[in-house]
């Protein structure tokens, strides 16, 4: 009696994961890989800041959360921001002297 013929061994092909970015393009200097995000899974929260301008932004995470999610969240948050006409508006700040050329002397 012989031995039974084992199938041909395939060659193993391991898929490498690329891992995701974490240094995003700033939505306002537009610094590229200035943004960076820190998950903090134990507290639940995601933080967002640029080196460059120090824009913040923090959001809540979960066990699935990848920093992508969270720059993608603060680009709808200033699209939404935008859309409702909040950003860029300051208060005008009040002196007590007038501007230049404004002199009431007649």
């Amino acid at each position: 009696m012989g031995k039974r013929k084992k199938a041909a061994k395939r060659p193993a092909t391991s898929r490498r994961k690329e891992p995701l970015d974490t240094a995003f393009t700033c939505l306002f200097c537009h610094h590229e890989k200035s943004v960076t995000v820190r998950l903090d899974r134990k507290d639940g929260i995601g933080h967002l800041a640029c080196r460059v301008c120090d824009q913040r932004y923090q959001s809540k995470v979960n066990h699935l959360t990848e920093p992508v999610d969270i720059y993608s969240e603060w680009i709808d948050a200033c699209d939404a921001a935008e859309r409702n006409g909040t950003v860029g508006t300051r208060p005008i700040a009040s002196t007590s002297r007038p501007a230049a050329g404004d002199s009431d002397e007649d």
